[in-house]
């Protein structure tokens, strides 16, 4: 799920501006040509990832990004990266024993 929600660019740009600081999903709008309701729908999605919680001021819903589904897909890609580079230098190995 938490690459779907990495997969668009708005929710991506949301996220880093949350890496700056919580914001309400208002301030979050503000720079986009999109309606409040369709950056409500891009934080439902990033909620539901776990990127994103929300807490309640008042009458505020401020946004808080959370790095934990970050760090473990950024280590499950360090695990596939490193699969994948030791399967390539071994075919790479065994193409440079082969006669040609």
């Amino acid at each position: 799920m938490i690459f779907s929600a990495l997969s668009d660019p708005t929710r991506r740009d949301i996220l880093a501006r949350l890496g700056a600081g919580d914001a309400t999903a208002g301030e979050l709008a503000a720079p986009y040509a999109i309606s409040q309701p369709a950056v409500s729908r891009h934080l439902k999605v990033l909620k539901q990832a776990g990127l994103v919680t929300r807490t309640a001021h008042a009458q505020w819903r401020t946004n808080h990004l959370r790095t934990e589904p970050l760090n473990e897909a950024g280590a499950w890609i360090d695990h596939v990266t490193s699969v994948w580079s030791q399967r390539l230098d071994r075919l790479d190995a065994h193409l440079k024993r082969k006669p040609r």
